[in-house]
């Protein structure tokens, strides 16, 4: 007989610890607009959420799943036969591209305005687009964050073809070659999407970082940034 999923998250839970008492589970598929997993533990019980595009997944990757998870809440080593198993099927070409086109359909973009208060961001990629592009790269959505983020500086979303840039760059103190440094890294993320060699994603290929060092004033840039 075939265990459901319950059955995995109870038997893994005996596994990693088998003198303690099993809690009640309650395991989900859930509509993330993700590869998102989550688990709970709230007055006793243990709340799971997997994310539905999992739900074909074999058992393998929902053992893996469910080691992964109670091993978190319980600060227990994570096998690294579990976590290759799970890192290898989330990179899958398949399940990729499923999760490409579930973002666009599931996942909200909040979508501010490229103008700011000094900087225009559409204004910043027309111009790299000329300099260093022969205006070849279509424009995506260029949008400021909602905030003053510093832990995301900027980001190039492909699902919804989006730029995103930290509204700390949106000031007068802010060198202009700063933020064009900045947008000229997210354009090239446009340039070379990221690939998959084997279980791996590579996000800057060499050729991404050959060009990345056309930037005039490059290092310049790279050390303001890494002050912010």
């Amino acid at each position: 007989m075939t265990p459901t999923l319950l059955d995995i998250f109870q038997q893994e839970y005996r596994e990693l610890r088998p003198r303690a008492p099993s809690p009640e589970f309650r395991v989900e598929f859930y509509r993330f607009a993700n590869v998102n997993n989550t688990i709970r533990l709230r007055e006793g019980r243990i709340l799971v959420r997997i994310s539905d595009l999992l739900e074909t997944a074999p058992e393998s990757v929902w053992r893996a799943i469910a080691h992964i998870l109670v091993a978190k809440l319980y600060r227990k080593p994570i096998a690294a036969s579990h976590a290759a198993r799970y890192r290898q099927y989330v990179a899958s070409h398949h399940l990729s591209a499923k999760v490409h086109l579930i973002r666009q359909m599931r996942g909200r973009k909040r979508i501010a305005s490229p103008q700011g208060e000094v900087y225009n961001l559409d204004q910043i990629f027309d111009d790299l687009n000329q300099r260093f592009f022969h205006g070849l790269l279509g424009r995506p959505q260029m949008t400021w964050s909602q905030d003053h983020a510093r832990n995301h500086l900027g980001h190039f979303d492909p699902a919804h073809n989006t730029i995103v840039v930290s509204r700390i760059f949106d000031r007068k103190k802010v060198p202009r070659f700063v933020l064009e440094y900045l947008v000229y890294h997210e354009m090239l993320h446009l340039k070379y999407p990221v690939k998959l060699k084997g279980t791996r994603r590579c996000v800057h290929s060499a050729e991404f970082q050959a060009e990345e060092k056309l930037f005039p004033r490059v290092e310049e840039a790279k050390r303001i940034l890494k002050t912010l």
